[in-house]
């Protein structure tokens, strides 16, 4: 298993801020659909963003951007085995399976995957939980109302953190019931899935209420569409406001940001961390 150096010590407080850098090997994807979907392309895009400081790479074969609709087990397997296969080959990074089926997540761990990133919290495949505790890897724990197909048509909440907050205590306590060690889970609030743009704000302005739950906590508001609608920007313009979700995400006890623009958010996770200090 290929985790990062400090892994070990994630929870703590003091360890800095892991960076995860996003792979899309898709054709569809709101920030950088077709970038990658050839196997080269994605890998020589995965070493460019460990250069620059990634600790982790998040692969991933569906877009579960709003409206998507899901790809076959199949096609997925395609398009991510062989790019997890030619990283694996090539560097010892940590990698992480951005998937929610059981079948691909195993065939990734076998082919060099170390982490499982499953946007649904382990609930839209009922094998997976299974997989996890074979396996004994970390899982991120992910907050999503209804599917990628229909999570942004109209969300509504009576008290957002509320229901974010009991949403993890019961995913924690069935994660536990069925054998996952506590070491290994990771939780994430889902920025843009299944929120309005008020959501994620209030979102990121109460995080501490999630990093308080006791578990890592990662936060993904890269390039998200609440910032580029605050702003009027298109996708590739909204570095500055990433970075500025990524500083109040660290700055509340958030040990993973999973982000596009790795160099740039590198440097404003350093010193974020400065300012925490926690450096």
């Amino acid at each position: 298993m290929s985790l990062p150096p400090n892994w070990k010590n994630i929870h703590n407080p003091n360890t800095p801020t892991l960076i995860m850098g996003v792979l899309n090997v898709t054709t569809d994807s709101f920030s950088d659909g077709g970038l990658f979907i050839h196997t080269q392309t994605a890998i020589e895009h995965a070493l460019a963003m460990e250069e620059e400081g990634a600790d982790i790479i998040d692969i991933g074969g569906e877009s579960t951007r709003p409206r998507a609709e899901p790809v076959e087990v199949e096609e997925e397997l395609q398009r991510v085995l062989p790019v997890i296969d030619g990283i694996r080959q090539r560097s010892d990074i940590c990698i992480s399976i951005d998937s929610y089926k059981a079948v691909v997540v195993v065939q990734a761990l076998d082919a060099g995957a170390d982490i499982i990133n499953d946007i649904s919290g382990l609930q839209f495949d009922q094998e997976m939980v299974d997989v996890v505790k074979k396996h004994s890897v970390p899982v991120v724990i992910m907050h999503i109302k209804g599917t990628p197909r229909d999570m942004q048509q109209d969300p509504h909440y009576d008290n957002l953190m509320q229901e974010i907050v009991a949403y993890f205590q019961e995913r924690v306590e069935f994660c536990l019931q069925h054998g996952l060690k506590k070491e290994n889970i990771i939780l994430d609030p889902g920025i843009g899935f299944g929120k309005r743009i008020q959501d994620n704000f209030e979102l990121l302005h109460e995080l501490k209420q999630i990093t308080d739950i006791g578990y890592p906590v990662l936060s993904g508001p890269s390039r998200k569409s609440f910032i580029g609608l605050t702003l009027d920007l298109p996708v590739e313009e909204r570095v500055e406001g990433t970075a500025a979700a990524v500083t109040a995400s660290i700055l509340n006890g958030v040990k993973i940001v999973r982000v596009h623009d790795v160099k740039e958010m590198k440097r404003v996770a350093t010193i974020a961390d400065h300012i925490r200090g926690k450096a």
